[in-house]
C-alpha cells in the first residue's frame, strides 16, 4: 500500500493554493506544513491507517521530468465534477473533462487537469451512477 508521495513545484505558494482548492472536494486538507513543503491528507484516512502528516506532499524544487500523473479517489461522480471545476478555477488547465472512460472499465468516471507545473492530476470514481 502506498503511504505517501511527494512532487516538486516551482512556486510553492501558488501550488499550495491550487491543491487546497482542487483537493477540498475529495476531503483533503493541509495536514502538515514546513517552510517550503506541505502534506495533504484526509483526516482519519478514510478509515484506514495513514500517515498523519499527509499522503500527498508538494515541495519547492525543480519539477520531475517527465511530469507524472497522480489520481485521487473520489466517493462520487459529483465530487469528480466539483474537483474539476475547482481545479480550473484555481489555475489548472483542462486535460480531460469529467466523464466515463470505458477503456479502463465500465464505471470509471474521471476528470483530468494539469496543475500549475504541468503535472496531470486526476480525480476518479469507480462506482456505478
Amino acid at each position: 500500500m502506498l503511504d505517501h508521495m511527494m512532487i516538486n513545484v516551482t512556486d510553492f505558494e501558488r501550488s499550495r493554493a491550487f491543491y487546497q482548492a482542487a483537493l477540498a472536494p475529495l476531503g483533503f486538507v493541509v495536514s502538515k506544513q514546513i517552510p517550503v513543503a506541505a502534506g495533504f491528507g484526509v483526516p482519519h484516512g478514510h478509515g484506514k491507517s495513514s500517515d498523519p502528516a499527509g499522503e500527498f506532499w508538494i515541495s519547492q524544487g525543480p519539477p520531475q521530468e517527465p511530469r507524472l500523473h497522480v489520481a485521487f479517489n473520489a466517493a462520487s461522480r459529483a465530487l469528480v465534477d466539483e474537483f474539476f471545476a475547482r481545479a480550473l478555477a484555481a489555475g489548472g488547465r483542462d486535460n480531460g473533462r469529467p466523464g466515463v472512460r470505458p477503456q479502463y472499465h465500465a464505471n470509471y468516471y474521471g476528470a483530468f487537469v494539469l496543475d500549475p507545473d504541468g503535472y496531470n492530476v486526476e480525480a476518479v470514481c469507480h462506482l456505478a451512477p
